[in-house]
């Protein structure tokens, strides 16, 4: 082989040359919280990995952070507010409710508008 075919042959032969082999990736992992004092077991194994998460000892009985808080509505609305908004989205399927849905729907419809315009007047006067 001549030394021109060896040049355009060596970029081939270098990326396919077998490299290092990979490590050997564990057969076990375990994952596993641990709370206040108590130890990490150890594995059993070599091909085994233990990762422990340490906790404070109070939340050893508590419910995880992620099911005890609610992210769903903020925590400062007052209870008049949540029931004014409870009554809102039940209106439509009162009577007075000045819509379609319900029965007697459509009397409301003075009231919704005097309701419409006390909103804003009150939003004019907070600015």
């Amino acid at each position: 082989m001549t030394f021109r075919r060896l040049l355009l042959l060596a970029p081939f032969t270098i990326a396919f040359a077998p490299g290092p082999a990979p490590a050997a990736e564990p057969v076990r992992q375990i994952q596993i919280t641990v709370y206040g004092e108590d130890r990490c077991p150890e594995p059993e194994s070599e091909d085994e990995v233990v990762v422990c998460a340490r906790q404070p000892e109070e939340e050893r009985y508590r419910v995880p952070p992620a099911l005890r808080e609610r992210r769903d509505r903020p925590a400062e609305i007052s209870w008049q507010s949540r029931n004014e908004m409870l009554e809102e989205d039940a209106r439509t399927q009162r009577p007075d409710s000045c819509s379609v849905v319900g029965s007697g729907g459509f009397t409301g419809c003075a009231a919704a508008f005097i309701r419409q315009w006390y909103d804003e007047r009150r939003s004019r006067r907070t600015r």
